[in-house]
């Protein structure tokens, strides 16, 4: 029985053709099962990528391929182009593994996480109690937030490579209800832009929503995992 709730899942892409009908497929594969408004934000590629989204658009419910300012730009326009629903993002190679079930449960306030795999090893550390005030301890390849939380496109294009980093801490201020799915699983392909770790931009994220005391605190424990990377067994700094 497909769940009455709507999800809608964005991905944004541009020349990316070699990964993008992987992730479609999983799409599609949950469509059978979930209410899934499927959304294509390509870039204005030149690669073959649009003879794929042609291929499978019985299946997509909105795309458009035009220039755009750079991913959170694309993403923005996802956002904007879907409906009231429960909104995740995947970029191309990522994947569905699962979705939460029993969405009828979850709420207006609710954004639900779950566990992501990063090529052939599994991420537990998940998290979205303090630890989100220190790093980006969220992925959106398994995080769906209630569009009701913010109407309008929440990026902020002055973060190039955690923008969505910062929306996260953002809705954990505002107090949104952060609710962990382990039936909530999503593939994530290795190099994605947060791989590239910025971590002048993160720690500027940080003091913008958390002030000087947290700021300190994530640049402390940051070049202490440095110093001594024993301490990566406490807490991976894993940023995706």
């Amino acid at each position: 029985m497909i769940d009455t709730v709507r999800i809608s899942v964005v991905t944004v892409v541009r020349n990316d053709a070699d990964h993008l009908e992987s992730t479609i497929l999983s799409v599609i594969e949950k469509q059978a099962i979930q209410n899934i408004d499927y959304i294509i934000i390509d870039g204005g590629s030149s690669d073959g990528t649009t003879d794929i989204i042609k291929k499978y658009a019985d299946h997509v419910k909105y795309w458009v391929s035009e220039p755009d300012n750079g991913i959170y730009d694309a993403m923005n326009k996802g956002w904007a182009a879907a409906d009231n629903s429960f909104i995740m993002f995947l970029g191309a190679g990522d994947k569905i593994i699962s979705l939460p079930d029993a969405m009828n449960c979850y709420h207006q306030n609710s954004v639900i996480y779950g566990s992501v795999l990063i090529g052939d090893r599994t991420v537990f550390k998940a998290r979205a109690d303090y630890h989100l005030k220190l790093y980006n301890s969220l992925h959106h390849q398994a995080l769906l937030v209630n569009k009701a939380l913010h109407k309008a496109p929440p990026f902020d294009l002055r973060y190039p490579v955690y923008a969505d980093f910062d929306f996260n801490q953002r809705l954990r201020k505002a107090g949104a209800d952060f609710i962990f799915s382990p039936y909530f699983i999503g593939y994530a392909r290795p190099g994605g832009v947060s791989d590239r770790q910025c971590f002048s931009e993160s720690l500027k994220i940080i003091l913008n929503n958390f002030g000087v005391m947290w700021a300190t605190l994530a640049f402390s424990t940051y070049y202490a995992m440095r110093m001594f990377p024993v301490l990566k067994r406490l807490r991976p700094f894993q940023e995706t």
